[in-house]
């Protein structure tokens, strides 16, 4: 994909000036969580709010502007181009970040951590049970 350094600058403007709701998701849960996410990622031509690249997760907060028609099917592309990408998207409306931020954190977790096993208690990656293990893993 081609460099955009317009998108890339308002990328950062938007990180500078976030929503209320992306701060909160992101002071109290993503910039310490593990896969590691990026905030307001530029990804084609579009910019994401928050993203996973081990995931391959793709986190969009909707205000009440995302659900205009010319919204909708704006929202409606970018996921398919980023679905042909291998990027799952996960939209959160932004009033069940005031309303359920432990309920969105969980659902962010399976969606990242789903199909892995948890880390180790020292947050490092745990890559066996120890159970039938062969030992070439060693």
């Amino acid at each position: 994909m081609q460099y955009n350094a317009e998108l890339k600058k308002k990328a950062q403007n938007l990180r500078n000036n976030a929503t209320k709701q992306e701060k909160r998701l992101w002071y109290e849960f993503l910039r310490e969580f593990r896969p590691r996410f990026t905030r307001q990622r530029v990804i084609g031509c579009y910019i994401i709010d928050f993203y996973c690249a081990e995931a391959k997760l793709a986190i969009e907060l909707d205000g009440s502007q995302h659900y205009e028609p010319d919204s909708i099917e704006y929202d409606r592309k970018r996921t398919e181009f980023l679905e042909t990408l291998g990027i799952q998207v996960m939209r959160i409306a932004n009033n069940e970040i005031d309303k359920n931020l432990a309920g969105v954190c969980d659902g962010i977790k399976e969606k990242t951590l789903g199909r892995q096993p948890p880390p180790s208690a020292d947050g490092t990656p745990f890559h066996g049970s120890g159970l039938g293990t062969t030992g070439d893993d060693d």
